[in-house]
């Protein structure tokens, strides 16, 4: 994996392609690439473990130029960082193949081939796609042909885009539980693994299924599925502009994204409505609602996060048990098929290998009820899921979700309370107050964001620090967990999260005056415990930065902790504080990662969209 991109055209389609790769930037890589059949048909490469500007400044350099080119953003899993391991990868100076996935089965493959007189020049699974279609291409004479017979032989995750020097007129390509979108345009055609490839010169696509094997040339494409046979695929009108991934008067995306989320939760509260109708999640949504007595969320990574605040309030106010499955751990355990069973998904780009393979999972043992939460229409996981809702967080381009994650929480409050409302839970006048409660939201954000010069102060402190804590309690515990995994992703500090009851059972152990630990303590009934754990950590000279929306007089006792964040909130509602206090850790995370001068966007070793396992 990252990203591919390719396309063919009448002219020069080159500078098209280094555009496209430079949009995938995003994602994170840590090699490109571009192949092309050049004018004299010869297959033609640059490769460089060098950032995206510096293929394009050796393409312009040496004139690399082609009517028919692929290319690719690497993020290492089969092979160290190095040129020879960076895609495209050839086979007989005939087959480019970019791929975007694992091949489990690559050793096997490999050993097959090299007994048949392949010679290997990389370490990755990839050169195993070029020289098995080589393999077949020599027996069929036919380029469609040598791939179908390839592909059936591999397993694992994979998108692929193919070309071939004996047919330069052509691209195949091959969507196998990895996304595929086609961009169609006037006498040319584009494939990319992220429709942000294609937006400067098409807003016309057309997804590709699981299992998709599609042929384009100048005149169009034709689609053939997982049978064989030829298949239609809608076309579908793109409204993102090419100037969507514009950072603006913002230095990072992850910055832009942090200050849109009052735009972003506005547009998603537009879209679910001003009352609590199951309708929104699919037509089928109300008759399953009804019989549903049990929730099993299942995602990764800040997803998974989400879903563990959700549990919470699955509990509080629809009275549903809810329990939340790591998806890479799900699917390797024996599950219990019910059919009372709700399982929700939940994924940013809904193209995450590992939830796409537990819901799948899901419904090999005959669990039916799945409910897909997702930002990106037409994604994998919406088309999988028997009922989907879509997040209106808009693009989100840094590697560290933040716009995506307060979405989720919205869309599954909603979720919650609409069950709740199902199951005779929730009547007209808690209705009318949570929907007054959650149209608060933008305003209470806005005013959450205003506290960013002092935790810039805070971040100035924690840039010399090599550990922290992050400790909340109840539904903070997962936030905790978020604030945690933020200041991780982007500056590199390990950090740990803590529910605060668990202190003393561990983890203070670790508590010493050089110790930084991130105390969220906001009003609520929990107020008093949650100062007993500061007490516990101030007697044994911890360090506490607190993050409260209690006043004065509540801090009573608590005067010697070391720095006090202030959120002029007023009491609220416990289901929104998660919401709320999400936003000051996202804050503190990215002026940390600035303190230090990491890469924000795209840190090291991480990638914005894991579709692989």
């Amino acid at each position: 994996m990252c990203g591919i991109v390719g396309g063919i055209s009448t002219y020069n389609i080159v500078p098209v392609i280094l555009e496209g790769l430079s949009r995938l930037e995003y994602r994170g890589y840590d090699s490109v690439g571009i192949a092309v059949v050049d004018e004299h048909g010869k297959l033609s490469r640059k490769r460089t473990i060098n950032r995206v500007k510096t293929l394009i400044d050796e393409c312009n350099s040496s004139e690399f130029k082609g009517m028919v080119a692929i290319g690719h953003t690497r993020w290492a899993t089969h092979g160290s960082v190095s040129e020879v391991n960076a895609h495209p990868h050839f086979s007989g100076e005939k087959i480019a193949v970019v791929h975007n996935g694992i091949i489990e089965n690559y050793v096997q493959k490999r050993n097959q081939l090299q007994e048949k007189g392949y010679s290997f020049n990389s370490e990755t699974d990839t050169e195993v796609i070029a020289h098995l279609i080589h393999f077949y291409y020599k027996t069929t004479a036919n380029f469609l042909e040598s791939v179908k017979c390839a592909i059936s032989e591999l397993k694992g995750a994979f998108a692929i885009g193919i070309i071939n020097r004996d047919n330069p007129k052509e691209i195949i390509c091959v969507s196998n539980g990895a996304p595929i979108v086609l961009g169609l345009g006037v006498n040319e055609m584009y494939f990319a693994s992220d429709i942000f490839a294609l937006l400067p010169v098409t807003n016309q696509v057309i997804y590709l299924h699981d299992g998709d094997i599609a042929k384009i040339n100048i005149k169009g494409y034709v689609v053939f599925d997982k049978s064989g046979h030829e298949a239609t695929r809608n076309q579908v009108s793109i409204n993102l502009s090419v100037n969507t991934a514009n950072l603006g008067t913002y230095r990072h995306y992850m910055q832009k994204e942090i200050f849109e989320q009052p735009i972003a939760i506005a547009n998603t509260l537009n879209y679910l409505g001003r009352e609590f109708n199951a309708n929104i999640f699919g037509s089928e949504a109300a008759k399953i609602f009804e019989h549903v007595d049990r929730v099993k969320i299942i995602a990764c990574g800040t997803s998974y996060n989400a879903g563990c605040v959700a549990a919470y309030w699955f509990g509080e106010l629809a009275n549903i048990e809810c329990s939340v499955d790591i998806a890479s751990e799900y699917r390797y355990r024996k599950v219990i098929p019910d059919n009372k069973l709700l399982i929700i998904s939940i994924s940013q780009s809904g193209e995450t290998a590992d939830t796409l393979a537990c819901l799948k999972y899901a419904h090999k043992l005959g669990i039916t009820n799945t409910l897909a939460i997702c930002n990106v229409a037409e994604s994998s996981l919406t088309r999988l899921a028997k009922l989907h809702v879509l997040t209106q967080a808009g693009p989100e381009i840094g590697v560290a979700s933040t716009k995506a994650f307060t979405t989720q929480l919205v869309v599954l409050l909603y979720l919650v309370a609409s069950l709740a409302k199902i199951k005779g839970k929730l009547n007209i006048n808690q209705e009318k107050e949570i929907i007054s409660n959650l149209w608060q939201l933008p305003n209470l954000i806005v005013n959450v964001l205003n506290t960013k010069s002092e935790l810039e102060a805070l971040a100035k402190i924690l840039k010399y620090k090599e550990h922290a804590l992050f400790v909340g309690r109840n539904s903070m515990y997962p936030i905790a967990m978020e604030g945690a995994l933020k200041i991780k992703e982007i500056s590199y500090i390990h950090a740990e999260s803590y529910a605060a009851g668990e202190l003393k059972h561990g983890p203070l152990a670790l508590i010493d005056k050089s110790m930084p630990v991130i105390l969220l303590m906001p009003k609520n009934s929990l107020l008093d415990k949650i100062k007993s754990n500061a007490q516990e950590i101030l007697a044994r000279q911890g360090e506490i930065y607190l993050i409260t929306n209690c006043s004065n007089q509540e801090l009573e006792g608590l005067e010697s902790v070391s720095k006090v964040i202030k959120l002029e909130i007023a009491e609220l509602p416990s289901y929104l504080l998660p919401i709320i206090y999400t936003i000051p850790l996202q804050l503190l995370a990215y002026y940390t990662a600035l303190a230090k001068g990491t890469d924000i966007d795209k840190p090291r070793n991480l990638a914005k969209s894991v579709t692989v396992e």
